[in-house]
């Protein structure tokens, strides 16, 4: 086996796995906003539906760098859009050009950094905190991950076989303790590592033509069972043109 440099993916991921009954659920239309607020209208690309919330909860997010008007591959905003699914709560999904970034976004985030929400009337950066702050102000339904099933393993040399060790500690704890990483139900933990098992998916498959062996074969059924959440299909759909658009840049 090579030992080609794969970082930053297995470092992410491996990051994830350290601080590491599903059915179909009726997700809420999202709201989509072009960057721009109070100097232009924004762009609506869908309507929200009303929940628990009296109006959707505004989030930023990175526009993608090659089709416009459409939200762009980061995994840590996947990570908040898969958690708002999962809690059915809608959002008002404002798009940002990170490399042009507007005066009123660099008003509520003077870092420049996304993504990022609003909640209570603050605005509340990094995934982490997100999320966290997403499951104490909506419990229900709960995501938390008992602190005895966050910890896995953490090689992070970004070699190929640290990546394959990586995953091979994963799958034998999915085989003891699976399907998900907090057991029979999906928590926090799956909401942040599904998103980076799948870029990872994409990324060397597409550049070093290598896959998850099938010998990881709890895994596998693990990841094909969050790919096909209605919850990830729906965020996954908003990037996929812009995957494409991303292979076609690389390739052309």
């Amino acid at each position: 086996m090579s030992t080609a440099k794969i970082t930053p993916l297995a470092t992410a991921l491996s990051a994830t796995i350290k601080h590491l009954s599903l059915r179909p659920r009726l997700l809420f239309a999202t709201r989509i906003s072009a960057p721009g607020i109070g100097r232009r209208r924004p762009r609506n690309l869908g309507v929200a539906m009303c929940s628990k919330l009296s109006e959707p909860l505004e989030v930023c997010a990175k526009e993608s760098l090659t089709t416009p008007n459409k939200l762009g591959d980061c995994p840590f905003t996947q990570r908040v859009l898969l958690t708002l699914e999962e809690k059915h709560l809608p959002y008002d999904l404002k798009l940002v050009d990170l490399k042009n970034k507007p005066e009123w976004f660099l008003n509520i985030s003077p870092e420049g950094k996304v993504p990022l929400i609003k909640l209570d009337e603050k605005w509340i950066p990094d995934s982490d905190v997100i999320t966290q702050a997403l499951e104490e102000k909506f419990p229900e339904p709960p995501l938390a991950t008992p602190p005895e099933k966050a910890t896995v393993k953490d090689p992070s040399d970004g070699t190929e076989q640290a990546l394959l060790t990586e995953l091979t500690a994963f799958n034998d704890y999915l085989k003891e303790n699976g399907p998900f990483i907090n057991g029979k139900v999906i928590s926090a933990a799956d909401l942040s590592l599904a998103p980076k098992l799948y870029h990872l998916e994409i990324a060397l498959g597409h550049y070093k033509k290598w896959s998850i062996p099938d010998s990881l074969s709890y895994l596998k059924s693990y990841m094909k069972t969050i790919f096909s959440m209605d919850s990830f299909v729906k965020t996954r759909a908003q990037t996929q043109d812009v995957i494409e658009g991303w292979r076609s840049k690389v390739e052309g």
